[in-house]
């Protein structure tokens, strides 16, 4: 059954590179072959949290979305989109900076995932007023939500699983992993222009309008904006006081989404109107295939065999598991990645403990599967997600044409955080 896993796997992947084919049939498909012959059950699918559709993600996305529609109603979209272009003096490179440092920030208070489903409407706005093309600042985004997310425990989703099983707190992240990824953004900040050349070209025409507008014009309904900013006040508190309240950020975002739509009184078409259900599905096929190679043993074999050829050495067992996460994270997905590799490094801590400091696995583990997500356009959720609103917007990004820029970002990434967990670790521990 292995082998059939990951052939379906393979077969899937490649005709989703290939881009010609819709990526949510594909990935519908390959569950549905999976299914069929049959590699994973229906328990497998529904109920296992190792193998199963990750529900936590499919329903803070679905949560989150309704929330961005209801939000759109109010205009606050177009009044920070006009605001983040004044500010830049209508500079498109100035424009990308700022919500590149934006999205980094927000997606190390928030999950990454929301952090792009609420920066996203803004870029679009931004680019649709200066007539520039939007899919250069998505993807920036989406790299920078991706490195911004390893800052700290709630940033991205692989840190809660590592958290849970290396016992680690939001303060450990925070110390241990903001530095190189305050250090890491900056690098990405001055790579924009070579990383997106041709991107920030502009009719002075355009600027001159956009410096033209007044953003305070734009909020079309004061009263449902405060109400929002009360529901969403209360849900960004909710997920970052998660472990204390006992309360997942899935069903935060749904009952964040739920009180909204009573609140505000908005028919079903306004309150659905940013939901990506072409994004939710592949997700969804996405988890079943990934599912099956963790079932047949696949992804915990590769792992085995790439830590366990260490022989114990700390630097080289750090460095081999920070690499390796790079790769394997973005090409089968963060999330499933992280829950079959926790196990691993936690038999690996005793063997090298007495020669390093003691949670550097971890921190390599965080570091790669966090970064490594920019591998590839389905490396991670906040990508899948950019992809799908993209393809909305008339600004479709193609697999290739993500993962060639995001292939340079997660080398520069791994070049620094190597160097990072060298010194810090090893050569001044």
């Amino acid at each position: 059954m292995s082998a059939a896993a990951i052939a379906v796997f393979v077969i899937a992947y490649a005709l989703i590179t290939y881009d010609r084919i819709d990526k949510t049939l594909v990935a519908l498909a390959g569950a549905a072959v999976v299914c069929i012959l049959p590699v994973i059950r229906s328990d497998d699918i529904f109920y296992s949290p190792q193998t199963g559709i990750d529900w936590d993600v499919i329903f803070l996305l679905l949560g989150m979305m309704i929330i961005v529609s209801v939000l759109r109603q109010t205009g606050v979209f177009e009044y920070v989109a006009i605001w983040a272009a004044k500010r830049a003096k209508g500079s498109p490179l100035r424009i990308m900076i700022l919500l590149v440092l934006v999205t980094a920030f927000g997606s190390a208070l928030l999950d990454n995932v929301t952090t792009v489903l609420l920066i996203a409407p803004v870029t679009l706005l931004v680019c649709d007023r200066l007539e520039i093309n939007a899919a250069p600042f998505l993807m920036a985004e989406a790299f920078a939500s991706n490195i911004g997310g390893a800052a700290t425990l709630v940033g991205d989703p692989p840190n809660i699983i590592i958290a849970s099983r290396g016992g680690l707190t939001f303060n450990d992240f925070l110390v241990h992993l903001a530095p190189v990824v305050i250090i890491i953004i900056g690098v990405l900040a001055m790579m924009l222009p070579r990383l997106f050349p041709g991107a920030f070209s502009v009719d002075p025409g355009r600027v001159a309008d956009v410096m033209a507008l007044e953003e305070r014009e734009a909020i079309r309904d004061p009263g449902l904006l405060i109400k929002c900013g009360v529901v969403l006040l209360a849900v960004f508190a909710a997920f970052v006081a998660h472990s204390l309240l006992h309360m997942d950020p899935s069903v935060v975002a749904l009952l964040g989404a739920g009180i909204l739509i009573v609140i505000s009184g908005l028919e079903r078409s306004d309150y659905l109107s940013s939901v990506e259900w072409d994004t939710l599905l592949f997700f969804a096929g996405l988890f079943i295939m990934v599912g099956a190679l963790v079932k047949t043993g696949v992804i915990n074999q590769l792992a085995r065999l790439a830590t366990t050829a260490t022989g114990g050495n700390a630097l080289l067992t750090t460095m081999l598991i920070l690499a390796v996460s790079l790769v394997f994270s973005g090409i089968v997905n963060n999330v499933p990645y992280a829950a079959t590799m926790t196990p691993i490094v936690a038999e690996l801590l005793p063997s090298v403990n007495d020669h390093a400091y003691p949670n550097v696995l971890w921190w390599a583990l965080a570091l790669g599967t966090d970064f490594g997500g920019n591998l590839t356009a389905v490396g991670a959720s906040a990508n899948v997600v950019i992809l799908g609103i993209a393809r909305r917007a008339d600004n479709p990004i193609s697999f290739w044409e993500f993962t060639r820029k995001g292939v340079v970002v997660t080398t520069m990434s791994l070049a620094l955080s190597a160097l990072y967990l060298w010194v810090r670790y090893f050569l001044l521990s």
